[in-house]
């Protein structure tokens, strides 16, 4: 083991000063140190403390006693004082068995209650010693995964996983969906159920899944191993699925809260703001210049990614909603920023970026603007005779372009950009895309100067770019400028960026910018002016159209709190699911496009899945969380008798305290400490404990069962059953309880409380030999409640 400082404390109170004067997570509290010695010894956990705290010396921490009908015992107390107690085997058996099923005689001698009901979790993986080969950094470690999903998991959960922290994918999109979710209602087949999961961080996936980088897909666990899951299809198919159901999702509110919001901007973060703030109840109008809805979204982003008439059936759903569009008024010119906050309560400005931005390389005059290209490309088509075109940018714009120009008749098309391949913020769909259409992509490769002829170009000096981000991560771009070379070209469209233009504000109005952009706070979008908010790339520059609807529910999830309207929080379900078929599956769904030669500008590349297509690959997910189960023997039992857990700050009931969290001892903060354990006799009740292990001695429980059942008349009165290791934590089956209340025990009851018990059940690849324990184990609680009463 690695070097620690130990100390003995003789009080809790001490103990818990000691845990006070530590920086966070560097002191731990030794009970008996039956479980912290392995930990310590096998350096599971990344993180090593600095300081043990020894509690064996703590003084009047080790007692059993009763007061009145109430007995109380010292979270000091060793287990064998537990199995040995002549109180707890009269008055409460159950305790007393489950307590001398843990382990061996000598472990008993020195694990104590407190250490047993707070010791870490058992999982083969999470405890890999990290001497052999490395410690297994899994989800409940902060890791990104659990490795019993796709490993052996014969001694895993047989009832679901529970999240530990958000998973990867989750993480990695800019919206935080909760992808896992809506995958498993999909599962499920609950596709309204995904849906309104989906809503809950994005109103508008049937546009985000055409057009979005998906970076979610890159962070998916699968991607170690084969493919990841193939969000985005799933995504399309929810996202149309809401389209094809506008009065489901889009519904007016019930009630109106009489604020009015204007929105300026009808783009993605516009949109998003509309959509989270109408529903709540506000009077919600929405200002653009141009004279369709959408932005971006309508105006440059080719129909062969997304056909505008889904960006039109959005809008009319909105306006069915009560959402107003004021078109064709331009702020600055129809409307001033001034009158806006004088008639309305809140003002919104996502604007967007769709100014041209100045290089200030010689010869730029003659280049073309690639986003302006692609919002006029008819009459680019009509007025240009151009058939060698040279594109300038990596991103997705560029890509939308460089395709648009080869689909009108370009002879050749070639790209350069300043990134690598690897870190072209174009999506690699994209980028395949354009090979496919025989585009060339030239990576590294920055301007030097255009190459012209009076008026007209004739192509452009390149020169190699050595690195695009210094060593801050900031846009500094490094040139060789020995190394150039021409590419001839008849036409240039820079697509490079765009810039913001906020001269609509003018000098006065006194909104604090930063670089030419609004200035916000990050995370309710606020700008310097009371009730004045800001999104979209008005405050970040040029960004993904799902950045701007995450900005955008930012914005109106403030403006609501404002109002002290919450947004609905789902009620989750404490476990999670996979498809232990579907797991397996290693390849994911592929688009189906149309072929290169049947491709055009005015119809759709792609095609949306089918439900059958979305449901299989929805079961691909792993729904990564943690699947072991709790370890305690004594825990199920605390939550039969419906205990108090007494620390130095409070009293939990047991059922709380055991599966709240998935990690007991997470219920305490870091300087507090368990003292006591409390319940009341249960008087009239016959109480036991059974376990089902490999070995009789040493091992944990596999299936473990607590029980507690009161007879009348023959009859069983009342019962309560609580299940241990089948699930993350200690299971109470009370739909078992209330089947089993007024009747007989007999063959028949046990056969149909057993399958009632394993009722949910969702076996993992290995361990659904546990279903069957658990049957057996309640159908002997049952004919043993007969035997007693013959």
């Amino acid at each position: 083991m690695k070097y620690f400082e130990h100390e003995s404390a003789a009080t809790f109170d001490e103990a818990v000063s000691l845990l006070k004067e530590s920086p966070k997570g560097k002191t731990v509290v030794m009970a008996g140190g039956s479980d912290l010695i392995g930990v310590l010894k096998e350096q599971i956990l990344e993180d090593y403390p600095e300081k043990v705290v020894d509690l064996k010396t703590v003084r009047g921490g080790e007692y059993i006693k009763q007061d009145g009908d109430t007995i109380e015992i010292g979270a000091l107390t060793k287990l064998c004082d537990i199995v040995k107690s002549d109180l707890l085997n009269e008055k409460a058996p159950v305790l007393s068995q489950a307590a001398r099923s843990v382990a061996t005689p000598l472990i008993r001698n020195v694990a104590t209650m407190g250490g047993n009901i707070c010791q870490d979790v058992r999982c083969w993986f999470y405890r890999y010693p990290h001497g052999i080969g490395g410690r297994m950094d899994c989800m409940r470690k902060g890791g990104k995964e659990c490795y019993a999903v796709m490993g052996d998991n014969r001694y895993h959960s047989i009832f679901g996983g529970m999240k530990v922290h958000t998973t990867p994918c989750s993480v990695q999109c800019p919206a935080n969906t909760d992808i896992p979710a809506y995958m498993e209602r999909l599962r499920q087949g609950d596709v309204e159920g995904a849906a309104h999961i989906l809503m809950e961080a994005n109103p508008i996936p049937m546009i985000t899944s055409r057009v979005c980088a998906h970076t979610c897909q890159e962070q998916c666990n699968r991607c170690g191993s084969d493919e990841s899951v193939s969000i985005h299809g799933v995504e399309r198919y929810v996202g149309d699925y809401i389209l094809e159901h506008p009065d489901t999702f889009y519904r007016a509110p019930e009630t109106e809260t009489g604020h009015k919001v204007a929105l300026v901007g009808a783009g993605p973060a516009g949109l998003s703001a509309a959509y989270y703030l109408r529903k709540a109840g506000h009077d919600v109008t929405v200002f653009d210049k141009m004279e369709e809805p959408g932005g971006m979204l309508t105006y440059a982003i080719p129909n062969y990614r997304l056909p505008k008439s889904y960006v039109k059936q959005v809008a009319a759903a909105y306006e069915k909603m009560g959402i107003r569009f004021r078109l064709g008024c331009c702020l600055g010119e129809d409307i001033q920023a001034e009158d806006l906050e004088k008639e309305y309560d809140n003002v919104f400005y996502a604007t967007g970026a769709w100014k041209r931005p100045v290089l200030g390389f010689d010869g730029e005059e003659f280049t073309e603007f690639g986003l302006q290209f692609l919002m006029e490309v008819n009459q680019w088509m009509n007025k240009k005779d151009r058939r060698h075109v040279l594109v300038v940018g990596g991103g997705n714009v560029a890509m939308d372009v460089a395709i648009t120009a080869r689909r009108l008749g370009a002879e050749s098309v070639t790209l350069a950009c300043l990134e690598s391949e690897p870190e072209m913020p174009a999506s690699r769909e994209e980028i395949a895309r354009a090979r496919e259409e025989g585009i060339e992509i030239m990576p590294s490769y920055g301007v030097s100067k255009a190459i012209y002829e009076g008026s007209q170009v004739t192509g452009m000096e390149l020169m190699r770019c050595t690195y695009v981000k210094d060593e801050n991560g900031r846009f500094n771009p490094r040139y060789d400028r020995e190394e150039t070379l021409r590419v001839s070209a008849d036409s240039i469209l820079m697509a490079a960026g765009q810039k913001v233009d906020l001269s609509f504000l003018g000098d006065k109005y006194g909104l604090a910018l930063e670089r030419g952009l609004i200035q916000v706070d990050k995370d309710t979008q606020a700008t310097s002016k009371s009730g004045i908010y800001a999104g979209g790339d008005a405050t970040t520059g040029p960004a993904t159209v799902i950045q701007g609807v995450r900005s955008g529910r930012n914005a109106a999830e403030a403006i609501n709190r404002g109002y002290a309207v919450m947004p609905e929080r789902r009620r989750e379900d404490k476990f999670i699911h996979f498809d232990t078929a579907g797991v397996k599956e290693e390849h994911a769904v592929k688009d189906k496009e149309l072929s290169a030669a049947e491709r055009a500008l005015d119809k759709e590349d792609s095609f949306t899945l089918t439900g059958e297509e979305a449901a299989r690959e929805a079961g691909r997910c792993m729904n990564c969380g943690c699947y072991s189960v709790n370890a305690s023997d004594i825990s199920p039992v605390l939550i039969l008798l419906d205990a108090r857990i007494v620390t130095t700050k409070k009293t939990v009931r047991a059922a709380d305290f055991f599966t709240t969290r998935l990690k007991a001892a997470d219920m305490l903060d870091t300087d507090e400490l368990v003292t006591a354990v409390r319940f009341r006799v249960p008087e009239g009740y016959t109480t036991a404990y059974d376990k089902f292990r490999v070995r009789e001695a040493v091992d944990f429980a596999i299936v473990s069962l607590a029980y507690a059942y009161r007879m009348k008349d023959g009859l069983i009165e009342d019962a309560r059953i609580v299940l241990g290791g089948v699930a993350p934590v200690p299971m109470e089956r009370k739909k078992v309880e209330a089947f089993l209340a007024g009747r007989k025990p007999d063959e028949a009851l046990a056969e149909a409380a057993a399958e009632l018990a394993v009722e949910g059940t969702a076996a993992m690849a290995n361990n659904s030999y546990k279903i069957q324990e658990v049957r057996a184990l309640i159908k002997k609680m049952i004919l043993d409640m007969g035997a007693v009463q013959a």
